[in-house]
């Protein structure tokens, strides 16, 4: 990892906020550095970040587990998509020792209900964030208000410092969801504005699926290009407009629009690299396009004008796997200006009176935290971990060791009938036994648990089982894998004769050679006549009902006995194993690779998903990834234009189809 690319470690007292699309939340355990612990503090260690915002988690609430809730230390909340399985999905975890939430919500309108179960905009001042659009703002959206925010998109998080909104914003899906994106930024645009005039400060994250300009996206010119724009209109697109007038700098061709008169939140990883390039945080998976860093970067920290001088360094952290975004972070001064005068950051992170002047005075507790909290889920609220049932005594110690109280004397208050007396009342009375004498305790009124009793010893009895059938005697179920085979007997048949059946079989089964051929499974395995049912091993036995076992014939007759096994008839059965087994392996194995023309390197397969004539077709292609240019490239160490349809390549050893070269 980059030195650079990472916030320093060691300081105990620094604030850093970090942010991932973590394209699935368990997704990263398989890269390094992350798959060495494979934890959720080690990774948040690794980040050095004291608020981790994650975007795309993929699950559902019920997809939970203890080992992403139940942490020790960090404190944490999800919006979670309530009707699409696997999608989106946003979540904010929280180090205690440095920060906690006053209030926490879901969704950018507050139609979600809270856990009080009315929506978060109808909750009274102060028990809400506010800011939330009026009712005009939302219609001019042109989305369904339910809609917009139940796809798991927006988190809020409320500091006394800060609105922390953590976003997953929808991204261009071939035009088929512009109405519900465009209406989602322009309603993050309007409740951003609303907080602000709050007097509130504000901190947006998250992954926005939109870039400022060309500097921001590799494929910028060719995009250009091939849809005939120019540069306005390029950055005059709907979304990217929205989003520019939102920035502080952020290009806005012509008139403002209404209500948006300038720019209020300032881009923390452009204002400290205003010149770099190539400072992407996403790279498109299905081209292999990290290598040669030919992305685009739609993953920001921002923060209102406010907060500028408060923020120290920013960055992007491209040398972290995991995923098909990289990290990216900012990092807070430990002293900020503050109504005047200058107080420690940690402060004003924090519930008031839990830090003074940098010192905590107040112990964390889950009963402080806001009922949003995914720790004070019904599935989790009960639960302790393993750490903290150790660190103190239970206070219920001392009540549950403590005696039972005896029986009550006379002059004490009646004891009011529990529901099993009022039970035993209603029904005929019984003579009294030792344990209806015994003095009543807490528990008796309890249903006593059941005892077991001992087992009866089996007892033979010859004379009646041979009076049974067939049907009493045949076990349940297939007991081996001749009963597969067998044909069930539908007459019944007394057990002796189906055993003298049985052995006449199998003599014969050993006198007489097969006179067709057979497969390995049934010479080894001769099929049982409908007549050979067998009682249990368990089940108690008669000389008639179950006779001494006779031995199994072998699995092939010898030599001597059968013509079969002449040296001729075996060479040429094992040649036709070998060649079946040739035929299925040739099946199954993989194609040979074609040799690309420009490296010489096996190429690699990929199937067409574009609609026409050509979709679901496999090729082949050079393997290597994509170079800067986001073009085929000659000479060069990356993509070169090799291609050729799967169909005309075939997997023919010897490379008899042309590879073509693309220009």
């Amino acid at each position: 990892m980059n030195e650079a690319s990472s916030p320093a470690q060691g300081d105990d007292e620094a604030h850093y906020l970090g942010a991932r699309n973590v394209n699935g939340v368990r997704n990263p355990f398989s890269y390094q550095p992350w798959n060495t612990a494979r934890t959720f503090p080690a990774m948040f260690d690794i980040l050095g970040s004291d608020i981790v915002v994650m975007q795309e988690l993929k699950i559902q609430r019920k997809d939970l587990r203890d080992d992403m809730v139940m942490l020790d230390g960090w404190d944490c909340y999800f919006s979670l998509p309530k009707h699409k399985k696997g999608y989106s999905g946003v979540g904010i975890y929280t180090r205690n020792a440095t920060c906690a939430p006053l209030r926490a919500e879901e969704g950018l309108l507050g139609v979600l209900p809270s856990p009080s179960g009315v929506p978060y905009c109808d909750l009274p001042d102060g028990e809400n964030i506010g800011g939330y659009p009026s009712a005009l703002q939302v219609a001019e959206l042109g989305v369904d208000p339910a809609a917009l925010d139940a796809e798991g998109r927006c988190l809020l998080l409320e500091f006394p410092a800060f609105v922390l909104l953590g976003v997953y914003s929808p991204a261009n899906s071939n035009g088929t969801r512009d109405d519900f994106r465009y209406g989602f930024i322009c309603a993050l645009d309007c409740r951003i504005r609303n907080l602000i005039r709050m007097g509130k400060r504000v901190v947006l994250v998250g992954d926005l699926n939109v870039s400022r300009d060309e500097n921001d996206t590799a494929s910028a010119t060719d995009d250009m290009r091939k849809a005939g724009i120019t540069h306005e209109e390029y950055i005059s697109t709907p979304n990217r407009r929205i989003f520019n007038h939102l920035l502080v700098g952020g290009e806005v061709l012509g008139d403002r629009d209404e209500g948006r008169e300038q720019g209020i939140l300032w881009d923390t990883t452009r204002g400290f690299h205003p010149d770099r390039k190539g400072m992407y945080t996403h790279w498109e998976q299905k081209i292999n396009a990290r290598p040669g860093n030919f992305g685009s970067r739609i993953d920001f920290v921002l923060v209102c004008e406010s907060m500028r001088a408060w923020v120290k360094d920013a960055n992007i952290q491209e040398g972290l796997l995991g995923s098909d975004h990289c990290p990216v972070y900012a990092d807070f001064s430990d002293t900020v200006a503050w109504e005047g005068a200058d107080v420690k950051l940690v402060d004003k992170m924090s519930p008031a009176g839990t830090f003074r002047e940098g010192t905590r005075v107040k112990d964390w507790k889950l009963s402080d935290v806001p009922p949003f909290s995914a720790k004070r889920l019904p599935e989790f609220d009960k639960r302790r971990s393993i750490k903290s049932m150790f660190a103190a005594p239970s206070k219920m110690k001392s009540q549950t060791s403590a005696p039972l109280p005896s029986a009550p004397s006379e002059g004490a208050f009646p004891v009011l009938p529990t529901l099993q007396e009022e039970i035993t009342d209603s029904q005929p009375a019984k003579p009294a036994t030792y344990e209806e004498a015994a003095p009543t305790t807490k528990s008796a009124t309890a249903t006593p648990p059941l005892k077991r009793k001992a087992p009866a010893p089996a007892k033979s009895k010859p004379s009646k089982l041979q009076k049974l059938d067939a049907a009493a005697l045949k076990p349940k179920g297939q007991q081996s894998l001749k009963g597969f085979f067998g044909k069930s007997s539908t007459s019944p048949i007394k057990p002796s004769t189906a055993h003298t059946a049985t052995q006449h079989e199998e003599a014969q089964t050993a006198e007489e050679p097969p006179t067709t051929p057979q497969t390995p499974f049934a010479a080894s395995h001769p099929l049982p006549d409908e007549t050979s049912t067998k009682a249990p091993d368990s089940a108690p036995t008669t000389t008639d009902a179950a006779p001494s076992p006779t031995p199994e014939p072998p699995a092939s007759p010898p030599p001597s006995a059968s013509p079969q096994t002449s040296p001729s008839r075996f060479t040429a059965r094992l040649a036709a194993a070998e060649q079946a087994q040739k035929s299925w392996g040739t099946l199954f194995s993989r194609p040979v690779a074609p040799l690309c023309e420009g490296h010489a390197e096996p190429c690699k397969t990929m199937q067409t998903k574009k609609k026409g004539t050509n979709q679901g077709r496999s090729f082949w292609m050079c393997a290597r990834p994509l170079g800067p240019s986001g073009g085929k490239e000659r000479g060069s160490e990356w993509r070169c234009g090799s291609f050729v349809w799967a169909s005309e390549w075939g997997g023919r050893r010897g490379g008899e189809a042309e590879v073509r070269g693309c220009e």
